[in-house]
């Protein structure tokens, strides 16, 4: 069995393009899965039915949430049509297991007075502050994932015209605006900040990684992570803050100024728009918030 997941896998990482998170979300759920089917003695694919994969799904009942189980499902799912495909499996056993429908939950933002008090933050006369207001202000420009801003080039810049270029979910590429404020952070970092943070690698070509640590070090998703979570410390923000917290606060401000579902959905590179409709569940439930606040027939 484990030529067929390694070979999944692989179809998933060359055909699919998958980024290596996904495929490792993959390859932890057929982990499970596998260990599943070798305790029932299970070896061989063409042999697995519909009542297996069903018997694994209810075992997992209170040990993984409802989200996590709808999500493993659509793993195996998604292994299966590979054998189908493959013709390593005659039949897809997991075909007709309807995927069970979760409440979509509301996405956490920050206030546009939240923002500003971690914009406000940093102390940009040293390279690393410089560094991580510029970060911060181009995640809360362009609503970029953390994965997508950590792995920046140089050459992925065009400031002359204000756009950059980030490869997204599936290695699918897309162009977004980056905005005056944020570019003009850009400018700065790259001729001051960026100068000291390679410091004795200053003349090293090879190193094409737009946001660095000291020594001229990725800055990674997780150094991303961190810094968030010690300025929102700082700045006394008691909700839960991450990178994607600023993602959702750039598309819920950019609806709430009137941008379209279809503009805002092409800049978080999003492939369906039933994805970015999820923000204007949060613009309802503001107006309605507003309308039993207000209004004198509400209450």
């Amino acid at each position: 069995m484990d030529f067929y997941y390694d070979a999944f896998l692989d179809y998933l990482r060359v055909e699919k393009g998958l980024s290596k998170n996904s495929i490792l979300a993959y390859a932890n759920d057929l982990k499970r899965y596998r260990q599943y089917l070798s305790s029932n003695s299970i070896t061989n694919p063409g042999k697995i039915t519909r009542k297996e994969i069903m018997d694994f799904l209810f075992s997992l009942r209170g040990t993984l949430s409802p989200q996590s189980i709808s999500r493993l499902l659509s793993t195996l799912k998604n292994f299966h049509r590979f054998l189908l495909r493959e013709k390593i499996a005659s039949i897809d056993p997991a075909d007709l297991i309807e995927t069970p429908k979760l409440d979509k939950k509301i996405p956490s933002f920050l206030t546009f007075e939240e923002v500003e008090k971690l914009l406000k933050a940093q102390d940009v006369k040293k390279a690393q502050g410089l560094r991580d207001k510029t970060i911060l202000e181009l995640i809360y420009a362009t609503g970029l994932r953390v994965s997508e801003l950590s792995s920046l080039k140089l050459s992925d810049m065009n400031l002359d015209i204000g756009f950059l270029k980030c490869k997204g979910k599936g290695s699918k590429e897309r162009i977004v605006p980056v905005g005056k404020v944020a570019q003009s952070y850009l400018e700065k970092y790259l001729i001051s900040a960026r100068p000291k943070l390679l410091g004795k690698k200053v003349n090293d070509l090879k190193i094409n990684n737009l946001f660095l640590a000291q020594g001229g070090r990725t800055f990674s998703r997780q150094s991303v992570w961190k810094m968030i979570k010690q300025i929102v410390k700082k700045v006394g923000i008691k909700k839960p803050v991450s990178p994607h917290t600023l993602r959702h606060s750039f598309a819920t401000h950019l609806l709430d100024g009137g941008a379209d579902l279809r503009s805002v959905q092409e800049m978080l590179g999003h492939v369906s728009i039933t994805t970015t409709q999820i923000y204007t569940h949060i613009n309802s439930k503001r107006l309605k918030e507003i309308h039993t606040r207000f209004h004198p027939r509400s209450k």
